[in-house]
């Protein structure tokens, strides 16, 4: 018998996951993959490792069918209905259990697993893969705030400064030692109080012009407006990072500076505590993502995993 069958058998019922909403918003749904689930499917990607899913990009569609075929035909269709439905289109995945064999590598490949059900992950410019794995430490001297413990992360979307469309960001906690703080902060575009008054500005669909340090490894500027588009309802689409955005004259400075200020100060913000081995996937024209501060300690270290994308159809 199988690890499929197996799994099949043993949690049929709930075809090897469960999905609640989030406590304090409901939108962030809530998934839970069984320890049966997780068992299945370590047993079934044993074969590869994740240099082969570096060398072989449709191994990673492999693994991605393998996870959904565990869980009935099930998982791949309900990720997809929450991520295309704006009032949800986010989702914190975690599983039961811990893997038998390497977690750092059971990681990258339920990972990958998760985010080719749902799309296709860009190149990865400050990492030269599909993924980027960076580590958060008590000190740092890097040129941009991704890695800077003791300052809040401010709210902002992904991909402002690449000429490739990126629909989704997928956020994965590999490891953590001495941590306290740092959790995640989202915001749903359609819970920002101040939305309107910003959709509607005389600058919301004027090109900005969007560039990146060093450490991102991408070398041109792009340019785009804040509210780049509507989705299939007419509701907007916005992309907008405060380190990133380069204003050409003080209208552009001014509307950049006070969009920052009131999304700072939103109340619907919410925190986020993503536990070791969760992922946070969100839509990332609808939802604003950032991260608290963390609490200073010497022996600090958070390793995150990284995987932005866009929608695909089959």
């Amino acid at each position: 018998m199988s690890a499929i069958e197996q799994i099949q058998q043993v949690a049929a019922p709930a075809n090897g996951y469960n999905v609640q909403d989030f406590a304090e918003n409901k939108r962030l749904q809530v998934i839970t993959l069984s320890e049966e689930t997780l068992t299945a499917f370590e047993q079934e990607t044993q074969q590869w490792d994740v240099q082969a899913l570096e060398y072989k990009p449709f191994l990673r569609f492999a693994i991605a069918d393998k996870l959904d075929a565990i869980c009935g035909g099930t998982l791949s269709p309900r990720l997809n209905q929450i991520m295309q439905n704006r009032d949800q289109a986010a989702f914190l995945l975690q599983y039961e259990g811990q893997p038998a064999s390497d977690q750092s590598e059971f990681n990258v490949k339920l990972s990958t697993a998760i985010s080719h059900l749902i799309g296709m992950p860009n190149f990865d410019s400050m990492y030269g893969k599909y993924y980027a794995r960076f580590t958060v430490r008590n000190e740092d001297n890097s040129d941009s705030y991704l890695r800077q413990a003791h300052r809040r992360m401010e709210l902002h979307n992904d991909g402002t400064y690449v000429d490739e469309r990126t629909d989704f960001v997928l956020m994965m906690k590999m490891d953590e030692k001495n941590m306290e703080g740092g959790e995640s902060l989202l915001l749903h575009v359609d819970d920002w109080q101040d939305l309107d008054k910003f959709y509607n500005h005389p600058l919301a669909k004027q090109d900005i012009v969007w560039g990146s340090p060093p450490s991102k490894q991408v070398a041109y500027k792009v340019e785009h407006p804040v509210f780049f588009e509507e989705d299939s309802q007419g509701k907007p689409h916005m992309l907008f990072i405060d380190q990133f955005a380069e204003p050409q004259n003080m209208r552009q400075g001014l509307y950049l500076h006070q969009m920052g200020e009131s999304l700072e100060s939103e109340e619907n913000c919410f925190g986020v505590r993503v536990p070791v081995g969760s992922m946070l996937v969100c839509q990332n024209h609808c939802w604003v993502h950032g991260r608290d501060k963390f609490v200073p300690h010497p022996g600090l270290e958070r390793e995150l995993l990284r995987q932005r994308g866009h929608f695909t159809k089959a």
